[in-house]
């Protein structure tokens, strides 16, 4: 079964910072790069996101430009991607907007929280059962057999750490914001975790953007190489060619 390419999207702050502390979601990107992410999503069969970010950023989710949307319904496709969420508790509230808008959501979440997910959720989306624990090559292997080729993942750092530390990411984007945060307890971009390969790791930079005033950066994980201080990665014979 083949597996869907998995980016991970993300907008930060110069110092890793995802948001800052405060109760409202804190802009780190501009309209230019909004527009941008929006045509990512027009272009993803499933955009994935953890239970805390529906339970704190009340996403919607959607393909905002209706031109977009009527290309995807021109292409065969829904008209919005499938939304999922992952989460280990199945503590879900049915009143976020990430339940009522657009038609197809699915729940990855254990044995337990299927339980609960179900009971909170009603018909609103399908629960799916993982095992004891979330496992996401699983959770990746059933969206293959739904036909999703490209997934979305839009956060958050307890999602993107997760994918990033199993080595599942294919593509990771970053649009960096010239701003700084510098609240320690703010969440941030990955946390603290074991990752294939070590901070000597290297990924593969694809190409960067400017848009407006924010910097994207397309990192390919996979295709990265195993360098250490003062090696060269080019010199590295595992290394895939560019």
């Amino acid at each position: 079964m083949t597996r869907p390419h998995v980016l991970l999207s993300v907008a930060m702050s110069l110092d890793g910072y995802i948001d800052d502390r405060s109760e409202h979601r804190f802009p780190l990107s501009n309209a230019e790069d909004f527009d941008h992410v929006d045509r990512l999503r027009a272009e993803s069969d499933a955009i994935l996101v953890g239970a805390g970010t529906v339970r704190r950023d009340n996403p919607r989710l959607l393909v905002n430009d209706p031109r977009r949307r009527r290309a995807r319904l021109a292409r065969g496709l829904p008209e919005f991607p499938l939304k999922a969420t992952v989460t280990a508790t199945g503590d879900l509230d049915p009143d976020r907007l990430f339940w009522h808008n657009g038609d197809r959501k699915v729940v990855y979440t254990t044995d337990s929280g299927a339980r609960r997910a179900s009971a909170a959720l009603g018909g609103l989306a399908e629960v799916v059962a993982l095992g004891p624990e979330v496992d996401l090559a699983r959770m990746l292997d059933d969206l293959g057999g739904r036909g999703v080729g490209r997934l979305m993942v839009e956060g958050g750092g307890a999602v993107h750490t997760a994918f990033l530390a199993a080595g599942l990411a294919d593509e990771v984007r970053v649009a960096v914001a010239p701003m700084l945060v510098g609240q320690a307890a703010a969440p941030r971009f990955v946390n603290p975790a074991e990752f294939p390969g070590g901070p000597a790791r290297r990924f593969h930079l694809e190409d960067v953007t400017r848009v407006g005033d924010v910097a994207v950066l397309r990192y390919f994980p996979k295709r990265g190489a195993e360098a250490g201080p003062g090696e060269d990665p080019e010199e590295d014979p595992g290394e895939d060619p560019a």
